[in-house]
Formats: structure tokens, C-alpha cells, sequence
């Protein structure tokens, strides 16, 4: 199948600080629009399309987003799916491009996570006398143990090892350390040790929910960014080289009596998207791939088909992952675990993606032209969202 170049993105932005208590979220988003603008040299008059997942200070959404920036979209598009909802965004900006109904979209995100002190993931449980939670929060569950649930099935399930997961924290904080700003959340988050971190520095760390250790656990940072999504007549005029939306998939995946928790909707919305690229897993050069905690990676490792699944231990164990070595290579920036982790990161997902795409990593991959970027929102093992989008250079 012939790759159809319909939409890129075109400019991308990532707020620099993981700790910011000068400014709101709402600032960080609009600043972030500008910036993202700026590199791609288009001006807010250029907007016609805007992509919101309602953060921001209860003033996000397409209504509240479009008053605060005084914006007029002929598009506007609210998609909330969680962490997975930028690439939902990409997905539909790449649809309504391709129909006409825009030109250049944006999307962005702000959260104050570490200054307000969220308790994401190990917080009480959420949305109570709900349908959705009216089974589960009478038992107390959290974020943090429905992955550890998923780790535990896996590792029963397949043999999967703690040290085979420990190896996904070690490789992103070795990205994480050519990182400059992923090093200063480390320390302004006051990580204990902020350097590069072995097997056994994971292992050491104390546990959070069995199996889950506190290094294989995403930080809560403040944080945001915001991206451009252009059409192919646009993309022929920009500052910088125009990275193409090739393909994208959605899915969504729930809890059933005879479903197997150690499969994500990843395995339904990659193969669209793979599709739609006309390209196949063993084309990908890098992947982004959300890592909450080191579980979600092995899981999406399997389902985005880069292995059979129950293979991903061995997957990890035969070397992928690092960027200076042969193989898959995942996480440039430092990931969730060690760059950034504002509570919905699938956005950062595709700013690293550029970034690689274009050559402008601090862990740069030689000659990456295929990209992958995976979000997934939600609880894994309960009801979550899976999104896949394929990215490729100029």
C-alpha cells in the first residue's frame, strides 16, 4: 500500500519546567500554542482547528480554550480518552485535514501536578456511586494496583521476570540523563540519585503494589506542550521539515468475565494503524510508547506487535530498547518514568517523535524515519483507551 502524506505536524513545543508554580496550566497551554506556532512559522491567524481534552483549569475544551485565546476554529474537537487522547487528536486532525475541513490544528496540554500535590495513581479511589466504580471502590483499588494486577497476571501467565521489567526503567533513565530537562525534574523533584540506575538500583527500590517497584512508577510533574497539525500545503512553507501522519488507530478495552487483562486495546487500534501506513512493525525504527510504569510497556511492546505475546521478557532481555544499540529503540526523551509525567502524557509521546523524526533528540537515533507513538488512557486491566499513530520524515 502506498503511503498517503495527507496531514504532518508541523511545529511542537514542550514546556521546559517539571515544576512551575508561576504559572497556571491555562498559561502553559496558550504559551505552548505560541511557541509551537513559532516553530512551525505560523501565526494564530492560521488556526482553523482546534483539539482540546478539557485540561487547563476547568477553562479548557473547545468552548472554554477557543474564548480564552480569543480563537475562532471552523473545527473543534473535545476527545478525552485519557493519556491517549493527543493521539486521538493526531487521528482526527489527520481525518479532518484530509477532508478539507482545516488547514492547521492545534492541540495542547498544562497540568500542575507536582505543585498541587495530585496523588495520581496511589490516591483513593475515583468517581464514586458511578457504574463504572460502584463494584471496585468498596475494595479500595487504586491506579497503581490495577497495573501491578497486570504485572502479576504477566509474569504468572508468561515467566515475565522483575529484572526483564527493571531493564525499561534502566533504558529510559539512560535517555533521561542526556535529557538537560528531564535531569532538572530529577532534581527538582528530588529524585534520590539522579543518574543512570541499574537492575538492581530498581530492584533495591521499595515496593509501591506488588510487583511494582517505586523506580518502575512514573513521576508526577507539572508540565505541558502543545503540537500543530498542518495540511500538505501548508507543510511546503514551513521553518522546519514537516513530519507526516501516516496512519492512526483507536480502540477502547474494558474488564470481561472471560477477557484476558494482560491484553490492551493496542492490540486492536495498531494493526489499523499499521494498515493505514501500509508499513509493519519491523519498519518501526523508534517507538513512543506510554510508560506509566514499566508493565504498560512490556504489555504494549507485545500488542503493538514487535513480539508475540508473553514474549516481551525476552524481548527486553535480548538488548532493544537503549538508543545506541541495535533494535527497537523506545523513550528518547526519558519517558514517564524519568522525564515528565503531568497525569496525561500521550502528547509528549509525539513532540519525541518529531523531535527524532527531524534529528533533534538529546538520544538520537541515526537515520530514524519510521516512527511510533502509543498512548494508552485509563486503567490497564479495567477500562482504558488505546492510541496508535504512525509518523514519518520528510
Amino acid at each position: 500500500m502506498a503511503q498517503e502524506r495527507k496531514a504532518a505536524i508541523g511545529g511542537i513545543y514542550e514546556w521546559p519546567k517539571r515544576v512551575d508554580p508561576s504559572v497556571s496550566s491555562m498559561q502553559i497551554k496558550a504559551a505552548s500554542i505560541k511557541a509551537a506556532l513559532d516553530d512551525a512559522g505560523l501565526s494564530w491567524g492560521d488556526v482553523d482547528g482546534l483539539y482540546d481534552a478539557g485540561d487547563g483549569d476547568g477553562g479548557g475544551g473547545g468552548l472554554g480554550l477557543a474564548a480564552y485565546l480569543g480563537m475562532n476554529p471552523t473545527v473543534i474537537d473535545t476527545t478525552q480518552v485519557g493519556g491517549s487522547s493527543y493521539e486521538f487528536h493526531a487521528a482526527h486532525a489527520l481525518r479532518d485535514i484530509a477532508s478539507g475541513k482545516c488547514k492547521v490544528a492545534v492541540t495542547s496540554y498544562g497540568s500542575k501536578a507536582a505543585t498541587l500535590r495530585t496523588p495520581i495513581g496511589t490516591g483513593g479511589p475515583r468517581g464514586g456511586g458511578t457504574w463504572l466504580s460502584n463494584m471496585e471502590n468498596m475494595y479500595g483499588s487504586t491506579l497503581i494496583s490495577n497495573y501491578a494486577m497486570v504485572a502479576q497476571r504477566h509474569m504468572h501467565q508468561y515467566g515475565t521476570t522483575t529484572e526483564q521489567l527493571a531493564e525499561i526503567s534502566v533504558a529510559t533513565r539512560a535517555h533521561a540523563m542526556r535529557n538537560p530537562e528531564a535531569v532538572q525534574a530529577m532534581t527538582d523533584l528530588q529524585f534520590v540519585g539522579v543518574r543512570e540506575i541499574s537492575v538492581n538500583d530498581v530492584l533495591e527500590s521499595r515496593v509501591l503494589a506488588d510487583p511494582l517497584h517505586l523506580l518502575e512508577c512514573c513521576m508526577i510533574s507539572d508540565g505541558g506542550g502543545a503540537a500543530v497539525f498542518v495540511s500538505p500545503e501548508v507543510a511546503a512553507d514551513l521553518k522546519k521539515k514537516p513530519v507526516w501522519i501516516l496512519g492512526s488507530g483507536e480502540a477502547t478495552k474494558y474488564r470481561e468475565n472471560d477477557g484476558d487483562i494482560t491484553i490492551s486495546a493496542g492490540a486492536q487500534s495498531a494493526p489499523i494503524a499499521f494498515q493505514q501506513a501500509g508499513i509493519t512493525p519491523e519498519d518501526i525504527d523508534i517507538a513512543m510508547i506510554y510508560d506509566s510504569f514499566t508493565i504498560t510497556v512490556a504489555v504494549m511492546l507485545e500488542d503493538l506487535g514487535f513480539c508475540k505475546k508473553g514474549e516481551a521478557g525476552q524481548f527486553i532481555a535480548d538488548g532493544h530498547l537503549r538508543w545506541d544499540r541495535p533494535g527497537l529503540t523506545i523513550n528518547t526523551d526519558g519517558g514517564g518514568l524519568s522525564s515528565n509525567h503531568p497525569g496525561m502524557r500521550g502528547l509528549f509521546l509525539l513532540l519525541e517523535s518529531v523531535r527524532q523524526l527531524r534529528g533533534e533528540s538529546t538520544s538520537q537515533v541515526e537515520n530514524a524515519k519510521l516512527a511510533v507513538a502509543h498512548g494508552n488512557g485509563g486503567l490497564l486491566g479495567a477500562t482504558h483507551t488505546g492510541g496508535t499513530v504512525i509518523l514519518a520524515a520528510d
